[in-house]
């Protein structure tokens, strides 16, 4: 195997790792890995460069871990080179300014974080906290996601939507949460999910009481999706590890699965300080 691949393989697991917010905090304590996502941002492969981000972005959500993260050498750094540089995607540059602003502002949060724990417990979703006003999230439940299978398809119809930033899956409960530009229609996604033929999505919304309710796309909402040909497709099923590491985001709990792997992925970082 490549080592372009293996840099891929490991940056697909740490980011399923760190989609299970109990591995957060582990990962970032590893001498290894968190160094090693912050080379990773750096990576010629516009894919590994992506989906480093998208683990970074997990683990940015756990409060605990920014200051940290914000001092790590090279962290800031790189995120600036990130969306500063001329070959980056859109959305690859609007993901590193997120996690940036997350990070400038740990100082100010910390100050914050007693009287918003209460409120942070009460949600359900990854992606929170953010004052970007150029992203919003979007919660999708989708009828017929089963799968591996299924999310692949998912995957695939999502990554092809412009102004896509990142996404999650919660298998459990057949729900994926997007983080979108402002000024991409949630409808959007919904058709892209429709188009699969073999899954509707319907998007699951905030009450007044602080419930939720799920609220069906109208029928004839369908929007034109404008394509995303800037970041490339992931490996295929085949090759993708992320097939064999569904638990890591589907089920609460596989720290003691993960923390094995992440001992092999700090072993690969460790000699792998070149590409």
């Amino acid at each position: 195997m490549s080592a372009e691949v293996d840099a891929l393989t490991v940056v697909n697991q740490l980011r399923d790792l760190a989609a299970d917010p109990l591995n957060r905090r582990a990962i970032v304590e590893d001498q290894g890995c968190l160094p090693g996502l912050i080379l990773f941002l750096d990576h010629p492969n516009p894919q590994v460069v992506y989906s480093a981000l998208l683990a970074v972005r997990y683990l940015a959500e756990c409060r605990a871990n920014r200051e940290k993260m914000k001092s790590e050498l090279g962290m800031m750094l790189s995120l600036q080179k990130v969306m500063q540089k001329g070959t980056s995607p859109g959305e690859t540059k609007l993901l590193a300014s997120e996690i940036y602003e997350i990070l400038q502002s740990a100082g100010k949060e910390a100050e914050q974080a007693e009287e918003s724990a209460a409120s942070c417990r009460r949600k359900a979703h990854f992606f929170l906290g953010s004052n970007n006003k150029r992203a919003k999230t979007v919660v999708l439940h989708i009828d017929g996601l089963d799968d591996s299978s299924r999310r692949g398809l998912c995957e695939e119809a999502l990554l092809k939507i412009r102004g896509v930033i990142s996404f999650t899956f919660q298998m459990a409960v057949k729900r994926c949460v997007v983080r979108i530009r402002s000024d991409l229609k949630a409808e959007a996604l919904g058709t892209a999910i429709n188009s699969t033929k073999v899954m509707t999505a319907q998007q699951v919304v905030k009450t007044e009481d602080g419930g939720e309710r799920i609220v069906p796309f109208q029928e004839d909402a369908a929007v034109l999706v404008e394509e995303n040909t800037d970041i490339p497709d992931y490996l295929p099923e085949e090759e993708s590890p992320s097939q064999e590491q569904d638990k890591a985001v589907t089920r609460v709990g596989s720290i003691t699965d993960g923390m094995g792997w992440l001992s092999t992925a700090a072993n690969f970082l460790s000699r792998s300080f070149y590409w």
